[in-house]
């Protein structure tokens, strides 16, 4: 997959005013369809994938597939992928401000087997009602679930049970 600037992206970078930082600016205007996540890793640094997705869901990139038969992928499944999930509920770690909180996002960010990432997704979520209150836990376990690749997903849901 290889980030695409979008026409807000273009008018952001333009207009000098768009609530970016510099980093997400470098970020925008590094990706022009032409670099893969990797590559644009190693330009900007290890956080990358989270500052993709942050930019993805304001409206600034997209990402398109470099297959040469693209089929075309309903919306609702474009949006699910283990690594939105994986830096979802990073995000969600990081606002807990809490030691335990701490810890459960470093064990996700270290994570890199797809099994190690929903591990350490399962034990995030186990320990988030305690952590913040039970109906909000309630919340980010349906948004992940919705984020989820729905292979994922379904074993996500029968290891809940």
């Amino acid at each position: 997959m290889q980030p695409q600037k979008t026409d807000l992206a273009r008018t952001a970078l333009q207009a000098h005013r768009a609530p970016l930082d510099m980093r997400q600016r470098r970020l925008l205007i590094l990706c022009d369809g032409q670099r893969d996540l990797v590559q644009l890793g190693q330009l900007v640094g290890p956080d990358t994938p989270a500052m993709v997705i942050q930019l993805i869901q304001s409206g600034y990139l997209v990402l398109s597939a470099v297959t040469p038969t693209a089929v075309p992928v309903p919306v609702t499944e474009r949006r699910r992928s283990l690594v939105a999930a994986r830096i979802y509920l990073l995000d969600i770690l990081e606002l807990q401000r809490h030691p335990q909180a701490a810890a459960l996002f470093h064990t996700l960010q270290q994570a890199r087997s797809d099994d190690a990432v929903m591990a350490a997704l399962q034990t995030a979520l186990d320990a988030l009602p305690g952590l913040t209150s039970t109906g909000y836990a309630e919340r980010v376990r349906q948004r992940l679930l919705e984020v989820l690749p729905k292979e994922h997903a379904e074993r996500f849901q029968i290891a809940l049970v």
